[in-house]
């Protein structure tokens, strides 16, 4: 497994706290932030166990698929179904499981690398008081969209990649790279193509400007 730079795991820490945020967060305060951040680490714990979990209960699937074509089939197309079957459960089995392997390596390091936490809070933060400027700017490069209709997980990796770009001084390809990273992750299948493609638009009208 690639390992990863501590501002890409805090830009990951930093969108699944993005998802906490009070629903006015005009209330949330520098104090508020760091218990932000811990409750995203306490919910990616509990998140490894239901993997886990999820895994057991696709290999046991796998087996009894196994078991049947090997018992109980009565042709070979069947026999050949079940352990078709049986393939793809344990293929999802290990896809659960690559994800299980990840999320501790994400706890661990925010739990001891200080500028993970330094730079998720700081993303937090940008997003959440620069929310009106950065929505703008995703909404000039959406095409007959709002990003209100955006799924929450899209709309949120577009807001830590803008406010990095205008905020932090990212450059625009290391940004867009970055996000489309985290949307292979945890956006749809074609979640990473869109987020590509609403980003290069952002950053052709800031050229344009």
């Amino acid at each position: 497994m690639q390992e990863r730079k501590p501002q890409q795991i805090a830009r990951e820490l930093a969108l699944l706290s993005l998802s906490q945020l009070p629903i006015n967060p005009k209330k949330l305060t520098e104090e508020h932030l760091p218990k932000l951040v811990l409750a995203t680490v306490r919910t990616l714990r509990s998140e490894v166990q239901d993997t886990l979990d999820n895994a057991t209960a696709e290999l046991q699937r796998s087996n009894e698929r196994l078991l049947t074509s090997q018992t109980r089939a009565s042709d070979l197309d069947t026999a050949r179904n079940l352990l078709k079957e049986a393939i793809d459960y344990t293929q999802t089995a290990i896809n659960q499981l690559g994800a299980a392997v990840e999320f501790p390596e994400l706890i661990q390091l925010a739990n001891q690398d200080k500028e993970v936490g330094r730079y998720a809070i700081q993303l937090v933060k940008i997003v959440n008081e620069h929310r009106a400027i950065i929505d703008e700017q995703i909404s000039s490069a959406l095409v007959d969209w709002q990003v209100t209709r955006l799924a929450q997980i899209d709309r949120d990796i577009l807001r830590i990649a803008v406010g990095e770009m205008r905020f932090l001084n990212l450059p625009d390809r290391v940004a867009i790279n970055e996000a489309v990273e985290l949307a292979k992750r945890y956006s749809g299948d074609e979640g990473h193509r869109f987020i590509n493609g609403v980003l290069r638009r952002v950053t052709e009208q800031k050229t344009a400007v």
